[in-house]
C-alpha cells in the first residue's frame, strides 16, 4: 500500500512538471517554433478546435511560422483567431499561407514574461506540495484504520518529502532554463 502510494504521489508530480513544461513552452521568446499557435483555437464547421487541426504550421525562417490551410475558406478564421489570441502577433495574409512574424521583445516585455513564467512555476510547486499534503493524509488515514504503523508511516513521510525536493528542484531548473532564455537577446 505504502510503495502504491508512493508511485502514484511521483507519478503526478511528474505529470505537474509536464503540464509546467508545456505552458512554459507557450511563453514566445522570439524565436519561432511551431507549437506556439498550439492553444490557438479557431472555429471550425461550429466547434472550438486548435489550429493545429485544420492547417499545416511550418517554420519560414527563425522569427516567422507559415499557416497554411487544408481548406481555403478558413484562412480568414485562421488569421483572425491568431489575431485575437493573447500572443501579440498579427498574420499576413499572403494568399495561399498565412505569414505569422515574431516581433522582437522588448526589455519591458521581456520583465513581464519573466513575471508570467514565474508565477506558473509557483502554480505548479503549489501543485506539488497539495499532492505531498494528500499523500500524507492517506497515510495518517491509514494509521487511523491500523493498515500502517506509525513507524512506516514516518518513514513513507520521509519519502515523499523527498519526492517534492525533487520535483521542486526540477521546477526551479526549468523556470531559471526559461528566465536565462527571455533575458538572451
Amino acid at each position: 500500500m505504502i510503495s502504491e502510494l508512493k508511485k502514484t504521489a511521483e507519478q503526478k508530480m511528474q505529470k505537474s512538471i509536464e503540464a509546467l513544461k508545456a505552458d512554459l513552452a507557450k511563453v514566445r521568446t522570439g524565436r519561432a517554433h511551431t507549437g506556439l499557435l498550439d492553444h490557438v483555437m479557431v472555429e471550425y464547421y461550429g466547434s472550438m478546435v486548435p489550429v493545429n487541426q485544420v492547417a499545416n504550421i511550418t517554420l519560414i525562417d527563425a522569427r516567422t511560422l507559415g499557416v497554411q490551410a487544408w481548406e481555403k475558406n478558413m484562412m480568414g478564421k485562421i488569421e483572425r483567431a491568431i489575431r485575437d489570441s493573447d500572443l501579440g502577433l498579427n498574420p499576413a495574409n499572403m494568399g495561399e499561407i498565412l505569414r505569422v512574424p515574431m516581433p522582437a521583445l522588448t526589455e519591458e516585455r521581456r520583465r513581464d514574461l519573466t513575471k508570467i513564467v514565474r508565477h506558473e512555476g509557483e502554480t505548479a510547486k503549489v501543485a506539488v506540495r497539495n499532492l505531498r499534503r494528500d499523500a500524507n493524509q492517506h497515510l495518517k488515514d491509514a494509521v487511523k484504520d491500523k493498515t500502517i504503523s506509525e513507524d512506516d508511516e514516518r518513514r513513507a513521510q520521509d519519502d515523499i518529502q523527498k519526492l517534492t525536493d525533487k520535483a521542486v528542484a526540477e521546477i526551479d531548473k526549468l523556470l531559471a532554463q526559461k528566465e536565462q532564455e527571455l533575458m538572451q537577446i
